[in-house]
């Protein structure tokens, strides 16, 4: 500042100076501040797709586990001991956040111009982990938060010590899962360290550090469990007897009807599908149509699972026999069938074809209540909207004049999910040098209406490694992290995100994930 008598348009511009630079301050601190608030927002969006991702592959090793108790019952019965751990840890770290931020009145809602003094404000985190602020004295709940870390650390070396497949893990999880220094750094030790005197901010992102550690941890545990044998396995997760047949036939009229095991396999290890023809993996046979009146078809098919154990599937379909052509001829009242099986399919223009017997075709009219309905001539398309049935009433008059009104009750089901696939498949086996040299698809089998995909970005995951978004559907990105994959290995390719032609306005459901079993 200037020296000696100063005017006072001096000590103005020397005021001016100072608050400018205290302005600045402020300034740089906000951006650390922000900076800190949207690392922590990306843990925490990660955190959640990792717990989401979790629960898809526990239910496959639950199947696993039903259907070949010898080999996948015990790795079972450990990840659950570990998920417990996990979720006891989360969930009280979850609640050690809301505890600060309550009592910091921070709202995580509000800009970081508004929330600047509870983000910075360093007494929550003090006051909670020590009592009576005393840096030396760790509270009930520091000492609690450190017993739950070490608890979920000791579960995993002391379960999984003798797999050679887990050593990684292990190590990754002494390295990460930490609630003591070996030396102090900076004179503190790890709860002094990470919450005495530390902004808010701070310590909610040194919890969600553990939250994301502990769930990435379960989740790489969870992938090795499901390894071992997954190429035989994994394809039939579901166990399921699958039947494509038509629900109502005309008399007389051949019905054709498929039995397969989804998820679909061409190549299946001891296929036995009694009474029917089997090939590529299905079994078709006709339809008894001989006679009027409700039928079932029904049956037992079996295959042997990797240990050469017969797994039986019971179907049973049920359909409907109505008069041909050739009886309606001497009856009076409507016809109304759909041009895509006996279903609508909701928020699309479902082609629908109608006539009345005898009636001019240009007089016949359609309606339908909570459902829109456009054409005529006999050939309309209805777009249903909610509710799970539409009643189509197809109207004319004779050739007598006489009004004749019909109604049909038709079931509406939501557009089928669309699934992942590499190469056609949404579980596919290719070395690790292959893997940056595909492409991720998006598609909706025995789908009856013309729809295409265009993938535009996904989230690719290796054993041990964070998750990569890939923008587009080239996974010639991910060619790094394929490098240390060795054979049993299994990436996943997941979160993925199209667009769709050929769905109208419907919002696109969630997209399958793809498996990627390392050879």
């Amino acid at each position: 500042m200037a020296q000696g008598k100063q005017t006072p348009r001096q000590k103005m511009i020397n005021l001016m100076y100072l608050v400018f630079i205290a302005m600045l301050a402020m300034q740089i601190d906000q951006e650390i501040i922000r900076s800190y608030k949207d690392t922590t927002g990306s843990l925490e969006d990660t955190r959640t797709l990792t717990e989401n991702n979790n629960s898809i592959f526990k239910q496959t090793l639950e199947a696993k586990a039903k259907n070949t108790p010898e080999t996948f019952e015990t790795p079972l019965n450990n990840y659950r001991g570990l998920e417990a751990k996990a979720n006891d840890l989360v969930t009280y770290i979850e609640g050690l956040k809301i505890e600060l931020s309550k009592e910091a009145e921070y709202d995580q809602k509000e800009e970081i111009q508004e929330s600047f003094a509870a983000l910075n404000n360093t007494e929550p985190s003090t006051n909670l982990f020590f009592n009576g602020g005393d840096e030396n004295i760790p509270s009930k709940k520091a000492q609690d938060l450190k017993a739950k870390i070490d608890a979920f650390k000791s579960y995993i070396t002391q379960t999984f010590a003798g797999n050679k497949l887990m050593n990684e893990l292990i190590k990754r999880t002494n390295q990460q899962m930490v609630s003591e220094f070996p030396q102090k750094k900076n004179g503190k030790n790890w709860v002094q360290y990470k919450f005495y005197n530390q902004p808010l901010i701070a310590a909610l992102s040194n919890l969600e550090v553990i939250q994301s550690s502990a769930r990435g941890i379960q989740g790489d545990a969870l992938s090795v469990m499901l390894q071992e044998k997954v190429d035989a396995d994994i394809k039939f997760d579901a166990y399921q007897a699958i039947v494509s047949a038509p629900t109502t036939v005309i008399q007389g009229e051949s019905a054709p009807a498929k039995v397969s095991i989804g998820n679909y396999s061409s190549n299946v290890p001891g296929l036995s599908m009694p009474g029917l023809t089997v090939v590529n993996g299905q079994g078709t046979t006709t339809l008894n149509t001989g006679t009027l009146g409700d039928h079932s078809f029904r049956g037992t098919i079996s295959f042997k699972d990797v240990n050469g154990k017969e797994i039986p599937l019971t179907y049973d379909h049920t359909y409907k026999v109505i008069a041909g052509a050739q009886e309606l001829k001497a009856q009076k009242g409507a016809i109304l069938t759909a041009d895509k099986m006996n279903v609508l399919y909701r928020g699309l223009p479902n082609p629908i074809s109608g006539s009345i017997l005898g009636a001019d075709m240009s007089g016949i009219s359609l309606s339908a209540a909570g459902a829109s309905v456009s054409g005529g001539g006999g050939k309309w398309t209805v777009t249903p909207g909610g509710g799970n049935t539409v009643t189509l009433t197809i109207s004319g008059r004779d050739p007598k004049g006489g009004l004749i009104s019909q109604a049909f009750p038709f079931r509406i089901k939501n557009v089928p999910p669309p699934i992942g696939e590499i190469q056609g498949k949404n579980v596919v086996s290719m070395p690790a040098s292959s893997i940056p040299n595909q492409h991720v698809t998006a598609d909706m089998p025995d789908f009856d209406f013309p729809v295409s995909f265009t993938v535009n970005s996904f989230m690719f995951k290796v054993p041990g490694k964070a998750a990569m978004l890939v923008n587009g559907n080239s996974l010639g990105a991910v060619s790094n992290l394929t490098k240390g994959l060795r054979a049993g290995d299994i990436a996943y390719v997941f979160n993925i995100q199209a667009t769709a032609s050929g769905l109208g306005n419907q919002q696109l459901k969630n997209i399958g994930n793809v498996i990627i079993n390392v050879q």
